[in-house]
């Protein structure tokens, strides 16, 4: 039997509740990505090309610091990603989370919350990021 990991970022909390939902529905653990420097109104605001999350982006080599990782994630075959799209990709928080963690014989879904952004490009992304690693569509919830 696969055991599963659904691991998240969530800024404003709808990711992690989608999380949470996904969880259940997958019979998975659940496990939150948590930024060191948490994101501030001010730091999202994607209006603002110089806020904190519109510089990040930017830059595909940034990854910003997390909190240590406390789960064992060498004991799961599957592993959900969940976070919300920012222009277009994945927080570099979660590629932060992905070099961490082994990723060798997993299977990575992805699954995103948007106001309309669709999921395949930041899975695109993630794919060209980490291209021998098993990385599928999930969905935009």
């Amino acid at each position: 039997m696969s055991k599963i990991l659904v691991s998240f970022y969530s800024a404003s909390g709808v990711t992690r509740e989608k999380a949470k939902k996904l969880a259940t529905e997958v019979n998975g653990d659940l496990y939150e990505i948590i930024p060191k420097q948490i994101y501030t109104k001010e730091d999202l605001d994607w209006t603002n090309k110089f806020s904190r999350s519109s510089v990040e982006i930017k830059d595909k080599n940034c990854r910003p610091e997390i909190e240590d990782i406390t789960i064992d994630v060498n004991s799961y075959d599957t592993i959900y990603i969940g976070y919300p799209i920012w222009w277009g990709i994945a927080p570099n928080v979660v590629k932060t989370f992905l070099d961490k963690i082994n990723l060798s014989n997993k299977k990575i879904i992805t699954f995103c919350t948007s106001g309309g952004s669709e999921l395949v490009p930041s899975t695109k992304d993630l794919k060209e990021t980490y291209p021998t690693v098993d990385i599928e569509n999930g969905k935009r919830l």
